[in-house]
């Protein structure tokens, strides 16, 4: 017999509460999502085809690893999975070279982490292990991965939980979603709504209040839900925004023990492949790296639309925060100009299309994803318990390799509904 007792309200309408809400419903509860903005996805942020020549992300976009979670929906939802490959190029102040991807000092690091027993910061890590001059280069290359790829910093960021990741040299197997994220957040949203879900946009939550065995929830426009219990998937920067309960404040406060990072990402659609044109060996590229402001490029390949996506990560996007859209593309516009030694007019001159996000900037975010400090274990066991009428569940609760990803947090709502379920 299905269970319509329970009315369930979740605060989000990304990955998580929309994975969270359809397993929910698929057992009968009712379920309320009530999301700030007028759309669903969160950090899923799709751009017009129209303006990109193809559906375009401008949050989250590959997907990595094996990613159980993501690749089962992708069945259901009968989308397929592009894998990424291609070469990766570095410019090096002065020309642009195709990346040797062998440190001499490997074999040494990874002794070092598979000795690894008590965790410490990643910049702890290399001072103790790796502070030579003759490590300088793989020092460099570590950090600029832990920043720009985990959004992470260094003085924060927990190694064991880099481990793996550095293991396998930090190239684990990444794919695209033909259609973008943003076909798999509409056949979540879909699937909710043919339910029985009641999505409702356009609702901040500014508190919840817990009285009489009774929970309400308040939106910052003046609407009032009742409920039995509530599933907050919001950005970990968002919960010190909504009033909670003692016992919810008081978990909610370990969320001080997980990193969240930042991302500017910045995609640029041009009448021509100019890059490929100018250098032909360049067909190939997927990734170009450089120590420009916009550090990290990459094309579409193996599709062959004209567009770069720019992307800076970690604590190095607090010296753009000043900028405005306009003022990131016109960064970008540079960092281009600068590696491929060309006028920055003429690739201006190029551009069809343009856009740059901020998440930091994003009201609704405040950033882009979370990651492990040494004290995130401890802080994610506080968040998951499931010992009040207030749950907590997102990517940044996902205990497994891949945290901070659209994984991440397809799996932590779905385990939440199954907390929820099996009590």
């Amino acid at each position: 017999m299905l269970d319509t007792s329970e009315h369930i309200v979740i605060v989000g309408a990304g990955a998580a509460g929309l994975m969270a809400a359809r397993e929910l419903a698929r057992a009968g509860r009712k379920v309320t999502i009530l999301e700030a903005r007028e759309r669903c996805g969160g950090r899923i942020h799709p751009l017009p085809a129209s303006e990109f020549g193809y559906p375009a992300d401008g949050g989250a976009e590959f997907v990595h690893g094996e990613a159980p979670v993501t690749r089962a929906l992708l069945r259901e939802a009968g989308l397929s999975l592009q894998r990424i490959d291609g070469e990766q190029w570095s410019f090096d102040g002065a020309n642009i070279l195709r990346e040797d991807r062998h440190d001499p000092h490997v074999a040494e690091l990874q002794a070092a982490l598979r000795d690894l027993k008590d965790d410490l910061t990643v910049a702890d890590f290399l001072r103790r292990h790796f502070a030579g001059d003759d490590y300088a280069p793989m020092r460099h290359s570590i950090e600029r991965m832990v920043e720009g790829y985990d959004a992470a910093d260094p003085e924060r960021a927990s190694t064991l939980a880099l481990r793996e990741e550095w293991m396998d040299g930090g190239h684990s197997a990444q794919a695209r979603i033909d259609g973008g994220y943003g076909a798999l957040i509409g056949f979540l949203a879909a699937e909710c709504r043919r339910r029985g879900v009641a999505i409702r946009l356009g609702r901040a939550v500014s508190a919840i209040e817990e009285a009489s065995g009774a929970i309400a929830v308040r939106c910052a426009g003046g609407d009032v839900l009742t409920c039995d219990r509530v599933i907050l998937t919001v950005p970990l920067p968002l919960l010190r925004e909504i009033a909670l309960p003692g016992g919810a404040r008081a978990k909610a406060a370990a969320a001080a023990d997980i990193g969240f990072g930042n991302v500017v990402k910045i995609l640029l659609r041009f009448g021509r492949p100019w890059w490929r044109e100018r250098r032909q060996e360049l067909a190939g590229m997927t990734f170009l790296l450089s120590d420009q402001t916009i550090p990290v490029w990459w094309t579409q390949n193996p599709n062959q639309h004209h567009v770069l996506t720019g992307w800076s990560g970690g604590p190095g996007t607090a010296t753009l925060s000043q900028l405005d859209p306009q003022g990131l593309i016109d960064a970008g516009i540079d960092s281009l100009a600068a590696v491929f030694k060309r006028p920055r007019e003429d690739i201006a001159g190029d551009l069809v299309a343009a856009a740059a996000t901020n998440w930091a900037h994003d009201p609704f975010a405040g950033g882009a994803y979370s990651w492990a400090t040494p004290r995130t274990r401890e802080a994610q066991t506080i968040l998951a318990r499931a010992d009040g009428a207030v749950l907590f569940s997102g990517e940044a609760l996902y205990r497994g390799a891949d945290m901070g990803t659209v994984e991440a947090a397809l799996a932590s709502g779905l385990g939440t509904a199954g907390t929820i379920l099996r009590g």
